[in-house]
């Protein structure tokens, strides 16, 4: 069943025109998680959300863990529930999974790479350890260039979902939360051409619009990293810790090089903080007049 229909303004990007973008209005519906349908999607979300080390996280079992709670978290759709999803928001709660070998790869992968930032290796460590913490992993991942007005929506429903299910006693009663996401980088020179593409937009390549896109919610970044999802500047605000990370399995790079330069990212925030970031994703991204 739908939970709700959201209709957003979307760039054509693949318009024959290189001067005039078209728009077109796409009705997104959100859905629970669909255990019969999604699983390949999910995967496919969960393997680009961890880059070129998504390989051995078992990220097989992971969506797997994900449709196994389908009464928590949110797929995105244009074509009905029984097409494949574009998007999800999902949380799972470490300890209660902590056998399943997806959330062992995972627990110790994160543990791993905090290590480049002392403080907060030491508070993950801790609040991964402690039985009196309860940690969710959130997992949220969508195709580029789906708008980022869709969000919000999600965190609303994901907040209700949690307060429901707390109150049937259901494991989802968060101290923390650790959210996990993936940024790219760009050189002085690369940043220089976004510059000049975004004030010609008609001579924009389709990868420099998709970095434009990005960027518009930051305008320059001081370090040249900048976020593939745009909310995550509003959840790195809150967070208790946040930290930028290479990939385990990234090639080096060079002037020859091509694509992104892309690298993870890590964000441990206070649970009791949710309700506060869907709120403010809702009035920094939501169009007016969308609910």
């Amino acid at each position: 069943m739908s939970k709700r229909k959201n209709q957003v303004n979307h760039e054509d990007s693949d318009s024959d025109s290189e001067d005039t973008p078209t728009f077109i209005d796409v009705d997104f519906d959100f859905f629970g998680f669909n255990v019969t349908i999604d699983y390949h999607a999910i995967k496919r979300l969960l393997d680009q959300l961890f880059g070129v080390d998504a390989e051995g996280l078992s990220t097989h079992a992971l969506a797997d863990l994900v449709l196994s709670q389908p009464d928590i978290g949110t797929t995105i759709k244009t074509d009905g529930e029984e097409s494949s999803p574009y998007a999800f928001l999902s949380i799972l709660n470490i300890g209660v999974h902590n056998d399943n070998v997806s959330i062992k790869s995972l627990v110790e992968y994160i543990l791993a790479k905090s290590k480049g930032d002392n403080a907060f290796h030491e508070s993950l460590s801790t609040v991964l350890r402690d039985p009196q913490c309860q940690v969710g992993l959130v997992l949220c991942e969508r195709l580029i260039n789906m708008p980022v007005p869709v969000i919000p929506p999600m965190y609303r429903m994901l907040v209700d979902e949690l307060r429901d299910a707390v109150e049937e006693n259901e494991p989802f009663n968060f101290t923390h939360l650790i959210f996990v996401s993936r940024v790219y980088k760009l050189t002085p020179e690369e940043e220089e051409a976004m510059t000049i593409a975004r004030q010609q937009p008609g001579k924009a390549s389709k990868r420099q619009k998709s970095q434009n896109s990005n960027e518009e919610t930051n305008d320059r970044s001081p370090d040249g990293v900048y976020p593939f999802h745009p909310e995550d500047e509003e959840i790195r605000k809150i967070a208790s810790h946040h930290l930028i990370f290479p990939y385990s399995n990234a090639q080096p790079r060079n002037a020859e090089s091509f694509g992104l330069d892309t690298a993870g990212r890590l964000m441990l925030v206070p649970a009791a903080q949710l309700t506060e970031l869907a709120r403010v994703l809702g009035d920094v991204f939501q169009p007016p007049g969308n609910v």
